[in-house]
């Protein structure tokens, strides 16, 4: 039988009350695991965008608009939600971009530094501080990353900057790990593959028929939905994720087996 996403009839949830702050919140996987939240959890969200905007009305959102630019700017966005909602339980980095997509034998140097900022950078001081209010708590925490699969395999040409990044992104989350478990600050990542999230399109301007010549170089011939990153998202927040730490997990359709 041919393999399709069909949406189970439950729905993952996180313990009540849960502040949940998650960056990136108006992008394809974003706005999938907002909705997700609000239909199976009673929690704060904080839904952070920067270039566009979240189509999610509830009473349990609370908007943050910023842009990342350093330190600063990164961690006014964690004060700001802090503020508003009175503390974080968890942080959900899935904020992101590819600006360049040239070879990168052609990249001048500002991309590159810029790529590096947007994938590696700003995602640490986003976990350094919410780290910081963690421990100050003394509640523990749950911080989460997100990785690609192609970033075991050298990346591409086109996202050579991206895919280092992201395998930078895999040793930070064993470092976060190591420091954050003995406060009770669960870290971990995900390595995705190709999800049908929006982003290959808009950032490497991809057509549907260049989905369709990828979709093909996956084992389950079909891109992963949002929905079910946003779950397994959920899962980790759960209270049966609490056992999970360090680890990078994948969920890429058997992709490079």
């Amino acid at each position: 039988m041919k393999n399709v996403f069909i949406q189970p009839e439950w729905v993952p949830s996180v313990p009540v009350g849960m502040r949940v702050l998650i960056t990136g919140a108006t992008g394809g996987l974003g706005q999938a695991l907002v909705r997700m939240l609000l239909k199976g959890s009673t929690c704060i969200i904080g839904a952070h965008g920067s270039s566009q905007v979240l189509e999610i009305e509830d009473d349990r959102i609370i908007p943050l608009s910023q842009t990342f630019r350093d330190e600063n700017s990164c961690c006014a966005l964690v004060d700001n939600y802090v503020e508003q909602s009175g503390g974080i339980d968890a942080l959900v980095i899935l904020s992101g971009s590819i600006r360049y997509s040239g070879h990168w034998m052609d990249m001048p140097s500002d991309d590159w530094e810029n790529e590096i900022s947007v994938s590696l950078n700003q995602p640490f001081y986003l976990a350094r501080k919410a780290m910081k209010y963690m421990i100050s708590q003394k509640t523990g925490g749950r911080i989460i990353f997100t990785g690609t699969e192609s970033a075991l395999h050298g990346g591409s040409s086109s996202s050579f900057p991206y895919a280092i990044s992201k395998r930078g992104t895999e040793c930070m989350v064993q470092g976060l790990a190591r420091e954050g478990a003995k406060d009770g600050i669960l870290v971990n990542g995900m390595r995705l593959g190709c999800i049908a999230s929006g982003f290959h399109e808009r950032w490497h301007n991809k057509t549907k028929e260049d989905m369709q010549k990828r979709t093909e170089l996956i084992p389950l011939k079909r891109t992963g939905d949002p929905d079910e990153v946003a779950a397994f998202i959920i899962y980790l927040l759960s209270g049966y994720g609490g056992f999970i730490t360090g680890q990078m997990l994948p969920i890429t359709g058997g992709d490079w087996l």
